[in-house]
């Protein structure tokens, strides 16, 4: 299990380490580097997702890895609640950052439009927490759309098992 420590209150995650080895194995690297302490939820989309790890709270982006091989054809849905990899077009470019899916996002799932976004992790507990998060105003900040109007600071993230 992980533990996320925001400023709003703490999620707890649970890997699916056999389905998304790459992913699972890439986000316990960032974790164990402390990669993500004082990075941000940094887009916020109701009923759609919030995503963060990777950019400061001044919307300054991180340094990163090399990006991963897309395992969004690993048998996992972009269900409410679910954990999936953030990349660009390139279907390769995931790295740090991720979201967490506010309802079923069907459209994100392998073949439905593209490649898709890999599914690598579930919240357990703390679904209260992205849901405030969720509901929080956004505004453009730094040429970024959907950026909360109040700092969402992941304080910690660490590896609880």
């Amino acid at each position: 299990m992980i533990k996320i420590t925001t400023n709003k209150g703490e999620i707890e995650i649970n890997l699916f380490e056999a389905e998304a080895p790459i992913s699972s194995t890439n986000f316990k690297q960032y974790i164990n580097d402390d990669y993500y302490k004082n990075t941000i939820f940094h887009r916020v989309i109701p009923n759609f997702m919030i995503q963060g790890g990777g950019m400061t709270e001044d919307m300054q982006p991180k340094q990163t890895k090399e990006p991963i091989k897309n395992e969004a054809d690993n048998g996992k849905k972009n269900l409410r609640g679910t954990l999936a990899m953030a990349r660009t077009s390139e279907i390769n470019s995931a790295t740090s950052q991720f979201f967490i899916n506010l309802a079923d996002n069907h459209f994100l799932d392998h073949g439905g439009r593209d490649f898709g976004y890999a599914v690598f992790a579930e919240v357990v507990s703390g679904m209260d927490v992205v849901d405030s998060i969720a509901a929080i105003n956004t505004h453009m900040s730094n040429g970024h759309q959907d950026v909360p109007s109040e700092a969402i600071i992941i304080e910690d993230v660490k590896i609880i098992e």
